[in-house]
């Protein structure tokens, strides 16, 4: 079995740049943060682009959706940044009998790979396990918790995921 990575950027691919301070992409990390993690899994990975989450709009959704939809492995893997990571669950999630069974987990990280202390690595694994385990749907899996797609939200002032209050 193995389990596609599709690379959308986020925090995960972000580089810092000493000179005048900005966070900036040059290339994916995954491969990296693969082999830093001792990864024995089956993986194909695919860069379907790289970028802020917030800078995101529904033809990058879109996007994100075809290539969900033209994967043959039926666990996958999305890198992105957690900002808007919930609207593209929901994007997802309102596709989701498109989507042919699969398991699609979200995953992502408050701190770049670069920076050296990044809940990223973590976030990754973590991610690839909830993708061999969980039934086919949507879901978001950030600091060892996972999330259906329609009950999530980022507490941006505590800096976390959590479940939506149901009424």
């Amino acid at each position: 079995m193995a389990i596609k990575i599709l690379i959308t950027g986020g925090t995960f691919d972000k580089e810092y740049n000493e000179i005048n301070g900005e966070l900036f992409f040059k290339k994916t990390h995954i491969k990296e943060m693969l082999e830093l993690g001792r990864c024995k899994l089956n993986i194909k990975q695919q860069v379907i682009m790289l970028k802020d989450s917030l800078h995101m709009n529904t033809k990058d959704r879109q996007q994100i959706l075809s290539a969900c939809k033209s994967s043959k492995e039926k666990q996958i893997v999305i890198t992105h940044g957690t900002d808007t990571m919930p609207e593209t669950a929901k994007f997802l999630g309102k596709n989701l009998a498109s989507l042919k069974n699969k398991t699609i987990i979200l995953t992502g990280a408050m701190i770049p790979y670069k920076f050296g202390s990044s809940d990223g690595l973590f976030n990754l694994g973590s991610a690839l396990s909830f993708a061999q385990s969980m039934p086919a749907n949507i879901y978001i899996a950030i600091n060892g918790k996972i999330f259906n797609w329609d009950n999530v939200k980022k507490n941006k002032k505590a800096g976390r995921f959590e479940t939506l209050k149901r009424k």
